[in-house]
């Protein structure tokens, strides 16, 4: 009667606390340059080294900048930032993939391709979309920078346990319909907080059919709902993606770990907390028009009206006049400044063939800026080696090197103040792509669409 979440946890259960939290192993910590400073301070200060540092991978991502890598990164903070990680890193002797270092790349799609996130495995990092790890089987989530200290100590972490949700997605998504879709209608169905206080587990045969791209983009937007994880049962497609990988189980190794991921599974009289379904049919492209990701309809639609809950009212109206658009207008149609196509949301080489694939043949618009950021070096070399860079180069489009970049804005990659962005990434807050922009949330294939034409158009045209 265990769910997979259940199985998981509590293989991994040291102790636990009468009334209080429960002691948890982490298999994996992971260590990027933002949240992690404080904590190994701190392991200065008590005269501690890390307890089990094979298990612990550091590498930048935030700060680093998608182009010229190559020389010194230009902004101080940044640079400061990217330099004490790798101080850290050698002092505390601790794997680091640098700046160039070719398994580089954003933390949450290095992890996964390379055979660092494993099934059955319990996985934190200092960043709320760890998450995305979920997809491969794993209990995995955001940690504070405490708790990073925590975990580089002991290996060990304290936590309460969250309550089981599944959310069933019955049925096929039709054409043009990505696994960003499906994530963004769950949020804009649920709301943003929708599955506080929940590890959510996704099945039915719409998440079965994603690939694993598309597992991890939906895993990583678990968050945006409120989710303090999102995890997929892992099958053939995960063993297959798993299998010759660079840190993945050999020989015998492989043989016995194959036999346990095959167990991880929910029990067919598993009971959740709570469990939900939707139909899969239903979901179109989608498109954020507010400044939350649950703030997102179909890409044919219209903005909804006014909600007559006074409250709510005045959070909806300053988020449209942020953006500035009305109540009851259409989102087609609407002008694009900005495209950016990467992020641990969508920074993998499906999302790259996706995107390739609508502007194949067609020119970008003279007026839109598009930075296309892989999410790591892996995913560079596989553009190249599939020809899709000569296919984007043609359409007017430059690839640049792995980063966070517009995701957020804490490299060099900004939106200028007023400008609108279609973004492949996984918030929309004000200020988010930097002061004063503007993001609008979307698939890859929405994405494409928007630089082609510049303006919100619906893929499916183009398909």
């Amino acid at each position: 009667m265990n769910t997979l979440f259940d199985k998981i946890w509590d293989a991994h259960v040291v102790q636990e606390v009468s009334d209080g939290p429960t002691q948890l192993y982490i298999d994996r910590l992971y260590c990027h340059e933002v949240t992690s400073p404080q904590a190994f301070e701190g392991l200065r200060q008590r005269g501690l080294r890390c307890f089990r540092p094979e298990k612990i991978f550091c590498m930048p991502d935030h700060n680093t900048p998608s182009m010229h890598q190559e020389q010194a990164i230009q902004d101080e903070t940044s640079r400061r930032q990217v330099e004490n990680l790798e101080r850290n890193a050698r002092e505390f002797g601790l794997p680091y993939f640098g700046l160039m270092h070719p398994q580089n790349g954003i933390i949450h799609v290095v992890g996964p391709e390379n055979g660092l996130s494993l099934p059955g495995m319990s996985i934190v990092c200092g960043d709320s979309h760890t998450s995305t790890h979920g997809a491969m089987g794993a209990v995995a989530f955001g940690i504070g920078t405490s708790e990073v200290e925590m975990v580089l100590a002991s290996q060990c972490i304290l936590q309460m346990r969250p309550m089981t949700m599944r959310i069933n997605i019955d049925g096929k998504l039709g054409k043009g319909v990505t696994a960003k879709d499906l994530a963004l209608y769950l949020i804009a169905q649920l709301g943003t907080g929708g599955a506080t206080g929940y590890f959510v587990e996704y099945a039915g045969e719409a998440v079965r059919d994603l690939s694993m791209e598309g597992r991890l983009t939906l895993c990583n937007l678990s968050i945006e709902m409120g989710a303090r994880g999102g995890m997929i049962a892992p099958d053939e497609k995960t063993f297959a993606y798993i299998k010759d990988s660079a840190y993945a189980p050999k020989g015998e190794d492989w043989d016995k770990a194959l036999a346990y991921w095959q167990t991880l599974k929910s029990d067919d009289d598993a009971v959740f907390d709570r469990e939900i379904s939707f139909d899969a049919s239903l979901i179109s492209p989608m498109i954020t028009y507010g400044t939350n990701p649950g703030m997102g309809i179909a890409i044919d639609g219209k903005i909804p009206e006014i909600p007559e809950d006074e409250t709510a009212a005045i959070s909806y109206k300053k988020a449209l006049a942020y953006m500035d658009l009305q109540a009851g207008e259409s989102m087609i149609g609407k002008p694009v400044d900005y495209v950016f196509l990467g992020a641990c949301t969508n920074g993998r080489i499906e999302d790259f063939r996706a995107f390739a694939s609508i502007v194949k043949g067609r020119r970008k618009a003279e007026h839109v800026t598009a930075w296309l950021v892989p999410g790591s070096w892996k995913v560079r070399e596989q553009i190249q080696q599939e020809g899709l860079d000569k296919i984007l180069q043609e359409a007017g489009f430059e690839i640049r090197q792995p980063s966070c970049s517009a995701c957020l804005a804490m490299n060099e990659d900004k939106i200028p103040a007023g400008k609108y962005a279609v973004s492949t990434s996984n918030r929309n807050f004000e200020g988010r792509q930097g002061p004063g922009a503007r993001t609008m949330l979307a698939s890859p294939y929405t994405a494409a669409a928007a630089a082609v034409y510049g303006r919100l158009s619906d893929p499916r045209t183009l398909l």
